[in-house]
């Protein structure tokens, strides 16, 4: 909480004073009964009075107006907007960006004006707002985190406005940062997905040691993931166990479906249900051959010890450096880029809508449009172009020169995964 360092009265309803935490002065006013905090935005003691004099005259003028408001601080302001969207999230009738809404002002805004006065906020404050938020991400934020940011900043200003709190009119604009433009998503075409992972196998069957060899190929099960599912490496893929993955089964057919129970979103979003690819069964069949013992709540990437490793992101460099296809229009490639290049598919495939695709992703629609904004229009070629052409070829490859089905029948190893899973709660 901020102290004060100096005071001046004026007159019994107004006086001026300045706190530890600007150099500006601020001015108390009592108007209707009730006292009222101004900043004067002067440094200097003179005409900081001279400015609250005309500060009393204005309050004294929406005053007989009836348009006076008391202000409240700002915690207290955002805390109750925040409650309000949690509501309604709650209900049901929420929006989903409410989420992303409810994290940056806890993260950031309600750290930075705390108790300062929602009337008081304005263009100098934002600007200082914006010098110490660059400082804490140590780094220029985006144009879409800065659109997040602002339209969060107004979910507060709107709930004082409703509450008469403030006046529409002493809203701020919050454009004080133009941010970096957003970027392009590097990502991997079909074409290329297939050079790295064929380079990937390369290495895994010419490592010296056993140790290297196990890590690519663990590699090799951990990018299908990412590139079938469209989850996040990481958190989301290294917190991931045996009885996350399920199986469903209506007679020849099944289909597989993952519990996301840590990673970005699962703080706010709770548990996600994906559902992958066919290609992926392959990758699953290996992996189950590898790990006869397996249990419900063992990771599902680790070596054949047991133990996990931090050489995965390492290895699936190698291999991209090894194709040649380190770098892109984007930017550098990375195990990153196959989350990318998952979306990138979907949407040129135009197989879901991008809401569909959004929850599948654990990420907004927003975000989609804004760092895949040169791939959506691909989605549109017909009602844009008035040619309907022939269907096209599946995007997305399965590449299968170093894995071949076994040669039994699927059905069975369905029905013996549903029966493991019934048994001991994993496929």
């Amino acid at each position: 909480m901020a102290n004060q360092l100096d005071r001046h009265d004026i007159s019994d309803e107004l006086y001026v004073y300045l706190q530890d935490n600007s150099k500006r002065w601020y001015a108390r006013i009592k108007v209707a009964g009730k006292w009222y905090s101004k900043t004067t935005k002067q440094k200097e003691k003179e005409k900081a009075i001279a400015m609250a004099y005309r500060l009393q005259m204005e309050l004294e003028i929406l005053s007989e107006k009836n348009q006076l408001v008391k202000s409240k601080r700002f915690r207290d302001v955002a805390e109750k907007a925040i409650a309000s969207m949690q509501q309604a999230i709650d209900d049901g009738v929420g929006k989903q960006i409410y989420r992303n809404y409810i994290q940056v002002l806890n993260k950031y805004h309600i750290p930075f004006f705390d108790r300062i006065y929602v009337t008081s906020i304005d263009i100098t404050k934002l600007k200082e707002f914006n010098t110490w938020r660059i400082a804490q991400m140590k780094r220029v934020p985006a144009k879409s985190t800065l659109l997040n940011h602002n339209a969060a900043m107004q979910m507060v200003f709107k709930e004082a406005i409703e509450n008469k709190w403030m006046l529409a009119n002493q809203v701020p604009d919050l454009n004080t940062s133009e941010g970096e433009a957003p970027q392009r998503r590097a990502h991997f075409t079909p074409q290329e997905y297939e050079q790295v992972m064929d380079s990937l196998y390369d290495m895994m069957e010419n490592s010296h040691k056993e140790v290297t060899r196990h890590i690519r190929q663990l590699t090799e099960d951990y990018a299908e993931f990412v590139i079938y599912t469209g989850m996040r490496p990481g958190s989301e893929l290294d917190n991931l166990t045996w009885g996350d993955l399920h199986i469903e089964r209506h007679g020849d057919k099944a289909t597989f479906h993952i519990s996301v129970r840590k990673g970005k979103t699962t703080l706010y979003t709770g548990t996600r249900e994906i559902v992958c690819k066919k290609a992926l069964e392959m990758t699953v069949r290996h992996m189950v051959n590898r790990f006869p013992n397996r249990k419900a709540s063992d990771k599902l990437f680790t070596l054949p010890d047991g133990s996990t490793t931090s050489r995965i992101g390492r290895s699936f460099a190698e291999a991209v450096k090894k194709a040649g296809l380190e770098k892109s229009p984007s930017g550098n490639r990375t195990l990153y880029s196959l989350r990318h290049s998952y979306i990138t598919w979907e949407l040129i495939a135009q197989t879901v809508p991008i809401e569909v695709l959004a929850r599948q992703c654990g990420t907004s629609t927003e975000m989609i449009e804004r760092h895949y904004s040169h791939v959506i229009p691909r989605m549109y070629t017909k009602e844009l172009s008035g040619v309907d052409l022939p269907a096209k070829e599946e995007i997305e490859k399965k590449w299968t020169k170093h894995k071949q089905a076994i040669g039994d029948k699927w059905v069975e190893t369905y029905k013996t995964w549903e029966a493991n899973y019934k048994q001991r709660g994993c496929i």
